[in-house]
């Protein structure tokens, strides 16, 4: 069967979903046997050790110095705060929130691209990325005594990767993804080794436990490569809101196995966001539209 692009990168960026979230749900269940830096060395080794094979088969490895780079180097910082912070969360809260919580990213980065890189955002999609942070703090709920701990990793978690996605985009074009994947996944592994002792200690790990880990990194990978693999297969404007199929995996894995179910604020908070990012997707194709129909219009005599 012949699928056109559209529809490959659509089921491309599904499976991707799939795979982050049911990583997000392994790592979930092993928060109570060891402490965050032990996940993140475990996981990380695993995947950095895949990632690098990958990178180096495909004659995409570089030298170490491209680390200096300062988009590069802001990638990495941003990357192991914002991958600290998740898994911090995903021990403290309900999957389907974390998740929810996460969906605000493309409205975050269209907002820090407007403040820091100087694109232009419409008043429209001001009113969009200002009504996807309502459905947040609906999500979140804050009470009297103000945000909880686990609101604040996974809100943290938002901001560390809306810097890393913006830094990505200042990254040279010369120096491959791979690269710059394998990189990451090594230095997340460094900084989790070096909070072990930190934040605890060592655990035994059981063979049941390990092997969740090791599920998890392969499904770690499978989920980067299936958004490279959506975003060069068609139009990103299609693409995009099939993010969102995220939520329904984590909902439902919530359920089954954590016993989770999301109550009506949640339901609620999660339409707004989903509205919100999917209006400004329509919003920014229809910009990128009209700015392609500008330049291709031919000039008077």
């Amino acid at each position: 069967m012949n699928l056109s692009g559209n529809a490959r990168g659509a089921l491309f960026m599904a499976v991707a979903m799939a795979g982050f979230t049911c990583n997000d749900a392994l790592v979930k269940s092993v928060t109570a046997a060891m402490n965050t830096g032990q996940i993140l060395f475990v996981r990380g080794l695993m995947t950095t050790m895949l990632v690098v094979a990958i990178a180096h088969w495909m004659g995409a490895l570089r030298s170490w110095r491209v680390i200096l780079q300062p988009a590069v180097m802001l990638r990495l910082v941003a990357e192991i705060f914002a991958s600290i912070a998740y898994v911090s969360a995903l021990g403290a809260m309900p999957l389907a929130n974390t998740a929810a919580i996460l969906q605000a990213l493309p409205l975050a980065v269209t907002l820090g691209a407007a403040l820091f890189l100087g694109e232009k955002v419409g008043w429209r999609r001001w009113l969009a990325i200002t009504a996807g942070f309502a459905g947040v703090l609906i999500v979140i709920r804050p009470g009297p005594e103000g945000f909880s701990l686990a609101a604040a990793y996974v809100i943290a978690s938002v901001v560390g990767a809306t810097a890393r996605d913006l830094a990505t985009r200042q990254i040279s074009s010369d120096v491959p993804s791979l690269f710059v994947s394998a990189v990451t996944s090594a230095t997340i592994t460094l900084t989790g080794a070096a909070l072990i002792e930190p934040l605890g200690g060592w655990q035994p790990m059981s063979a049941e436990t390990f092997g969740r880990l090791v599920v998890a990194s392969a499904l770690l990978l499978i989920g980067y490569q299936g958004i490279v693999s959506a975003m060069r297969s068609g139009e990103i404007s299609f693409i995009a809101p099939f993010r969102y199929t995220g939520l329904l995996w984590a909902i439902t894995i919530g359920f089954l196995f954590f016993g989770e179910l999301p109550d009506l604020w949640m339901t609620v908070g999660v339409a707004i966001i989903v509205a919100s990012g999917l209006y400004t997707f329509y919003r920014e194709n229809r910009h990128s539209a009209a700015a392609v129909a500008q330049e291709s219009k031919p000039e008077s005599p």
